[in-house]
């Protein structure tokens, strides 16, 4: 009898586990575990969403032309170069499904998102990885990891889960020494986060062989949507297009996009906050003998003497309704992530660590 199986790779796929967002027997626990903006969208993306609702009857748009507008006005960029997503995860799955296949190679960090490998073996390709240095992306051993089966080397910046990132004259350097058959896709879910920082944009417009991608789950605060977008140069873009589903993203998660981008004062503000409750809850760690690297995002990678420390720690917290991020599938066994909440939260996470450190002595 014939044996009904899948695609080779699929089954060597790790599922992706979410942050947590329960603790048995705790309510009102405070969710710390994911990276969402604690301020929540802004007044005018919400009452663009509620405005959706009158036409929910209706197909949603398949260009998405009014949302790749709003975004190319925004960021100054060229509309007809932009690509929407249910998040960037569907353009990272798009690109991994258009652009490798089984023989091809697709590199990513040692720490590097998650979804890389994961859509990367669901399209038939072996994922490569490389080291990173002290948590950082190292070009070189990047590029000398490159062969002619390299088709993708995917690098988020600021990377997720550790909020360190490279500059410019290093995501050049990287773009300039890729093979002729590679593409390099520059994350850039936390680019917001960066005051100034384009995220690529402009590696983008010199290159042939750069795509950028971005989201809507962070900074916007519209993670509940799952609204992303890329940019790339045109005939990658024309491929992407002949791979997405003609109503990959709703009527209501794009009015909501919409209103969400040109809102630019809000953006500055979340920024500002976020900017200052990082530098307070990574000094307040480090006092009680929790380091951690500059952080570039909206979180800070703690680090522990050991795995048992960070395991023990994490308990701690949960038992007070705080969920943070265990991270030793990004083989961070002994850190924690910790999103960077409001005020409040910040603050009953140092107090909690703080603790946590003194019963242990």
């Amino acid at each position: 009898m014939a044996v009904i199986t899948p695609q080779p790779g699929i089954m060597d796929i790790k599922l992706y586990e979410s942050g947590a967002a329960h603790v048995a027997g705790v309510s009102n626990v405070v969710k710390l575990s994911s990276n969402e903006n604690p301020l929540g969208p802004s007044e005018a993306a919400i009452e663009a969403f509620r405005r959706g609702s009158f036409t929910l009857h209706r197909y949603p748009s398949s260009d998405q032309a009014e949302l790749r507008t709003a975004i190319a006005d925004v960021w100054e960029l060229d509309a007809e170069r932009v690509i929407c997503g249910a998040g960037s995860d569907e353009i990272i799955t798009f690109l991994c499904q258009a652009f490798a296949g089984p023989g091809d190679e697709v590199i990513h960090t040692e720490h590097g998102f998650a979804m890389y490998k994961i859509s990367a073996l669901a399209a038939g390709a072996t994922p490569v990885e490389v080291k990173e240095t002290e948590r950082v992306t190292d070009v070189s051993a990047i590029l000398a990891a490159c062969t002619d089966r390299t088709k993708l080397v995917f690098l988020a910046n600021p990377n997720n889960p550790t909020g360190t990132m490279i500059g410019l004259a290093e995501l050049e350097r990287l773009a300039d020494g890729l093979p002729p058959q590679a593409l390099l896709v520059l994350d850039g879910a936390y680019a917001e986060y960066v005051e100034g920082y384009d995220a690529g944009a402009s590696l983008v417009e010199g290159c042939e062989n750069v795509v950028m991608t971005r989201t809507f789950s962070k900074i916007y605060g519209l993670g509940s949507l799952r609204v992303g977008w890329g940019y790339a140069p045109k005939p990658i873009i024309d491929v992407l297009n002949r791979v997405r589903g003609p109503f990959n993203l709703s009527q209501a998660a794009q009015d909501a996009a919409i209103a969400a981008v040109r809102d630019t004062d809000y953006l500055t503000h979340c920024r500002t906050e976020n900017a200052k409750w990082r530098t307070w809850l990574a000094n307040g760690l480090a006092e009680v003998g929790v380091p951690s690297d500059t952080s570039n995002a909206n979180f800070v990678l703690a680090r522990f003497a050991d795995a048992a420390e960070a395991e023990a720690c994490d308990a701690h917290l949960q038992a007070q309704g705080l969920l943070v991020r265990k991270v030793a599938g990004y083989k961070l066994p002994a850190a924690l992530r910790i999103t960077v909440g409001d005020e409040s939260a910040c603050r009953q996470i140092v107090h909690a660590v703080k603790t946590f450190k003194a019963e242990a002595e």
